[in-house]
């Protein structure tokens, strides 16, 4: 399993970093993103001690922890600013928190975030055709979820990614470690959302051909 989208007690998870990298590689992760939630108050501070303690991690560890950000409920007009900071400042992996219909995020997210220097865009909700050719052309992939309220849209964004020819990754958003899975799981989770297995198989390429890059 790769996941690239999780959050620590940095932001709203449960665990330290480094308890989250250890519980992720005892179920079977080969890879994990530290993603906190971040905004222009914070995103300074968090790229910093992400960075630190995933360069501890992969001196010693099997898995490969990636030091990266979530920026969440920032304004539509300011994520492409705060993305090439976050970029700048050493972030590996840039996700950002898409419409997902479950919170009131701002109208314009998902677009403002596919013209900027991102690599996710988060469980983008009710995504648009225009929003999903965007990604495509951008080469940002979309995220089918397995966080309990955002998945209730892995079937829309599924469709429309594969109506646009954009590419899809799985993760957990996890905030607690109960929320991590197996490949297994995140298998079910794919073909949950209406996909079939050839498409399982693509998805799991896509977030292994993200971590060589980094």
């Amino acid at each position: 399993m790769i996941d690239l989208h999780t959050h620590t007690f940095f932001s709203d998870g449960e665990l330290i970093p480094s308890e989250l990298i250890r519980r992720a590689e005892f179920v079977g992760y080969k890879a994990i993103a530290i993603t906190d939630h971040a905004d222009t108050s914070n995103f300074d501070f968090l790229i910093s001690r992400s960075i630190r303690v995933c360069s501890d991690i992969n001196k010693r560890k099997e898995i490969k922890a990636i030091p990266g950000i979530e920026i969440t409920h920032v304004h539509p007009e300011d994520i492409e600013t705060v993305a090439a900071e976050a970029r700048k400042q050493g972030a590996k992996i840039i996700v950002v928190h898409g419409e997902t219909i479950t919170e009131p995020v701002m109208p314009g997210t998902n677009k403002k975030a596919l013209m900027s220097d991102i690599d996710i865009l988060a469980h983008p909700g009710l995504i648009s055709d225009d929003e999903a050719e965007l990604a495509a052309e951008k080469g940002i992939y979309l995220e089918i979820t397995a966080r309990k309220g955002h998945s209730i849209t892995n079937g829309h964004v599924a469709a429309l990614a594969k109506k646009h020819g954009a590419k899809m990754v799985i993760n957990t958003d996890s905030h607690s470690p109960s929320d991590l899975i197996t490949l297994e799981y995140a298998r079910k989770v794919i073909l949950g959302a209406g996909l079939n297995e050839k498409d399982c198989n693509e998805i799991f390429i896509n977030s292994k051909e993200i971590v060589s890059k980094i």
